[in-house]
């Protein structure tokens, strides 16, 4: 065991690696896409955004190469420029383009802590660190940014009961045969936060249906981009019987474009990532909050509907040979 500085050398733990190679595919991923959006973004201030995004991928990246190759560990395949043309013709608007590089903060703002939380090591920690820093960063600037533009989806601001009370009764909880209470403060931001996610997956599964070359994927994204209105339908649905107004973008525009910017296998990575590991998170955290009964019967229908969609969508990933393998421990059973 060597020392640097009197600190010994440390090898990575199973959860280092694990978060070290995530992390590079994630990165790998929003290099490709931020070089596209840059490319095709025609506003000078979200293009400066773009920038500041994809120059801080573009660190990470090396880092995480220096990291693997000190560890003598390979270096994750990820996407190359093999699976973008940064010179295809715009498909998305300006407007959702930033929408995008706000929900790549989000998934960001949901990974990173966790995988600080699970490192020991200097060098790793200070790279989760400096990632989560620069994503608090950069999310205050989109967010201000779209205020000026008038874009910001802006969550519902209701009348809030000043009282402090303490529930008396097990009907609290009840939310069939119309004897369910007002929806508290919690209830209203988890499904406000989850409506507007899945407004924003929608666009993105029929964006992705129409430039899929393979017909398989073309219909999985068709899949998803039903199963996301069934979703807004039924959380909608909570919403306008309280009559609590929700805010929806008029701009999550798209154009047709006979050649796709992006390869088949980014684009369902970004589905089972961006949108299946995130959307997970936003509503386990949504459920174990909320206590109205026809609320959380409404998610769990949701989360067992998205576990079936995200695991036909690993097992379409393997099928076309595209899942790239976590790194894994040496078979000690032979």
């Amino acid at each position: 065991m060597s020392q640097t500085n009197n600190i010994p050398f440390i090898e990575l733990t199973a959860n280092e690696v694990s978060n070290l190679w995530s992390s590079y595919l994630k990165n790998s991923m929003e290099q490709r896409l931020l070089e596209y959006f840059f490319a095709s973004t025609e506003d000078s201030k979200i293009k400066q955004v773009i920038e500041k995004m994809l120059d801080q991928s573009k660190k990470s990246i090396i880092e995480l190469k220096e990291i693997f190759i000190k560890e003598n560990l390979t270096i994750p395949h990820g996407f190359t420029e093999e699976d973008v043309r940064i010179d295809a013709l715009k498909v998305f608007s300006d407007t959702f383009i930033l929408y995008s590089c706000f929900d790549l903060t989000h998934l960001s703002m949901s990974t990173y802590p966790i995988a600080l939380s699970d490192c020991t090591r200097n060098d790793v920690r200070d790279h989760f660190q400096v990632n989560i820093a620069f994503s608090v960063k950069i999310q205050n600037e989109i967010v201000a940014l779209m205020l000026s533009l008038g874009v910001y989806l802006k969550h519902p601001q209701v009348e809030i009961d000043s009282d402090v009370e303490f529930a008396d009764t097990m009907m609290y909880l009840n939310g069939f045969f119309g004897g369910s209470r007002p929806l508290n403060a919690a209830e209203i931001a988890n499904l406000s936060r989850i409506i507007h996610r899945a407004q924003f997956s929608k666009m993105i599964f029929v964006t992705f249906c129409k430039l899929a070359k393979e017909k398989e994927l073309k219909h999985h994204f068709s899949k998803g981009r039903d199963g996301i209105k069934k979703v807004l339908d039924s959380l909608q649905e909570v919403l306008e019987k309280e009559n609590i107004p929700i805010s929806a973008s008029g701009d999550y525009k798209i154009s047709d474009v006979e050649k796709s910017p992006f390869s088949d296998r980014l684009m369902l990575f970004f589905v089972n990532t961006c949108l299946g590991i995130f959307c997970f998170a936003m509503i386990n955290q949504s459920m174990t909050s909320s206590l109205r009964t026809d609320i959380v019967f409404k998610l769990g229908k949701i989360s067992d509907d998205m576990k079936k969609y995200y695991g036909l969508g690993l097992l379409l990933a393997i099928k076309e040979k595209w899942l790239e393998q976590p790194p894994q421990a040496v078979d000690r059973k032979v």
